[in-house]
């Protein structure tokens, strides 16, 4: 640079320093790894970011014209591989990186712009339900937009046929990955949404993330929720999931079962109209049978409204009257003759009684003469009696010098076995009793 001791201009300076960088191999086309912060993306178009790392950072622009190559967009915090050239900005004395290209580090780029978009089309509502259209359940007319040859096609058309071999299906065969296929995709929507059909399966078989790619681009999402025919997505295996599966009106783990999905099985459906033929006809011969019992229960009112049957049932009624009357005359006449006929028993029985109480009263005037002769024969009786009486008297024995004799306690003494001596013994005679005390007892008569 000349002399020590010459001045130089700070433009001159910073000048020298950016030569330096710009003829440093080792600072162009230089990839740094880091984690963005500071990120902003400016109305101009440009980026300004800072990398960093645990111990340093560094300052970072991508221009406007650069990002064309940008396949996902940054965030604050993402862990990225950063590839440009390093240079100074001369007008703030400070160097940066000017960045070329991103890619994610350590998560593919694909995946990042997958999950972006993911979010921005959720956003934007296009995975509401509430824009799902119901897949219709007896649909006839299929589209498929697929490859024309491959697995996808081929199970498509011989499960949809199983299932219903009258079901028609219109294919448009489309690219399915590579270049042209997001348009292809596109043409094949739009043709098909506008043949009025039942439903249209979108898909193909399965692959990588990139073979799978062109049913993660927007424009495809876009013309899945803009087409009026519901939407099947069935875009590889079951574990594969595409933005065309969350934007479609109904998602299949597989081609195969996005045919399942929309051919209702013919099989089953006749079955079920045998079914239904059945209930129907069973419904309909008891309505039939009902209707029957009520126009014969009208019919019979009718009839019974009628005159004639009117007239002739007061006739029925007259006769049944007239022979009610008959013979209850008759039983009341039978029930007289049974009470004139008691009539005259109860007459004889009076008769009778009658007779038997003038019998009585006869008696009755006898009665005097009777008990008088009653009497005379009871006084006889009595004379007799008594003197039978004064024969056996104990009384009359006593008069003869006889004695009743009695212990202590007044039991009678008959044998000198019930005394001993000196016990008081009392003797009835016939004017008195005597009280005595036993002195002596002889026995044997």
């Amino acid at each position: 640079m000349g002399q020590l001791n010459k001045a130089y201009t700070v433009s001159q300076v910073n000048s020298y320093i950016g030569n330096m960088f710009a003829t440093d191999f080792a600072l162009s086309g230089i990839t740094i790894k880091g984690e963005i912060s500071n990120l902003k993306y400016h109305t101009s178009g440009h980026i300004y970011f800072t990398l960093k790392d645990t111990a340093s950072q560094i300052s970072g622009v991508m221009f406007v014209r650069d990002r064309a190559g940008l396949q996902f967009k940054l965030e604050d915090g993402m862990s990225v591989l950063c590839t440009g050239n390093v240079g100074v900005y001369e007008r703030g004395g400070s160097y940066q990186i000017y960045a070329k290209s991103f890619t994610a580090d350590g998560v593919g780029d694909l995946y990042i712009r997958f999950e972006q978009l993911k979010k921005e089309l959720s956003g934007m509502g296009m995975f509401d339900p509430m824009y799902k259209k119901p897949i219709p359940k007896y649909a006839s007319k299929i589209g498929v937009v697929t490859a024309k040859t491959g697995a996808a096609v081929r199970d498509i058309v011989q499960i949809a046929k199983r299932r219903n071999p009258y079901v028609d299906i219109t294919l448009y065969p489309a690219l399915v990955q590579g270049d042209g296929a997001v348009q292809s995709i596109i043409r094949g929507i739009k043709t098909l949404d506008l043949m009025n059909l039942d439903v249209i399966i979108v898909g193909r078989g399965g692959g990588s993330i990139e073979d799978l790619w062109a049913f993660n681009e927007q424009a495809v999402a876009q013309a899945i929720f803009d087409a009026d025919t519901p939407i099947i997505s069935a875009v590889g295996h079951e574990t594969d999931t595409t933005i065309a599966d969350y934007v479609a009106d109904l998602r299949a783990p597989t081609p195969s079962a996005g045919a399942e999905l929309a051919v209702f099985d013919y099989t089953k459906f006749t079955d079920d109209l045998a079914g239904y033929k059945a209930t129907l006809e069973s419904v309909l011969y008891e309505h039939i049978q009902d209707t029957r019992q009520k126009l014969a229960m009208y019919k019979l009112r009718i009839n019974q409204l009628n005159p004639k049957y009117i007239l002739n049932e007061y006739h029925k009624k007259e006769i049944l009257y007239h022979n009610e009357l008959k013979r209850r005359i008759q039983d009341r006449l039978t029930i007289e003759k049974e009470k004139l006929r008691k009539y005259d028993v109860l007459r004889e029985y009076m008769s009778d009684r009658l007779y038997a109480v003038k019998n009585r009263l006869r008696d009755y005037e006898r009665m005097p003469s009777l008990m008088k002769q009653s009497l005379d024969k009871a006084h006889h009786r009595l004379l007799l009696n008594t003197e039978r009486l004064e024969a056996v008297s104990p009384v009359r024995k006593l008069s003869g010098g006889y004695g009743f004799v009695q212990d202590e306690k007044g039991h009678k003494l008959d044998s000198v076995k019930k005394i001993k001596k000196g016990d008081l013994i009392t003797t009835t005679l016939k004017d008195g009793t005597l009280r005595s005390r036993i002195e002596d007892i002889n026995s044997g008569g």
